[in-house]
């Protein structure tokens, strides 16, 4: 009975082993979570300098819209 479910179960194991379909599908999602770890952890390192750049942009834009409108009502 034993050598039985052994060799039943040893036989599933060398199938499962051989079978490769989803293989590719389950590389394509290791590589997707991969990539988004790594842009996570690339926007989290950058976050602070790009909101800087940003809030920096946005008054340089609000200068100029400020100084633009006060010439031309002049």
């Amino acid at each position: 009975m034993f050598s039985y479910l052994h060799i039943r179960v040893r036989a599933a194991a060398r199938r499962i082993a051989r079978d490769e379909t989803g293989a590719s599908a389950l590389e394509y999602g290791l590589i997707a979570g991969l990539v988004a770890v790594v842009l996570v952890g690339a926007l989290t390192l950058t976050g602070t300098s790009l909101t800087s750049l940003f809030d920096s942009i946005a008054s340089e834009l609000s200068d100029a819209a400020s100084s633009s409108s006060s010439s031309s009502s002049s």
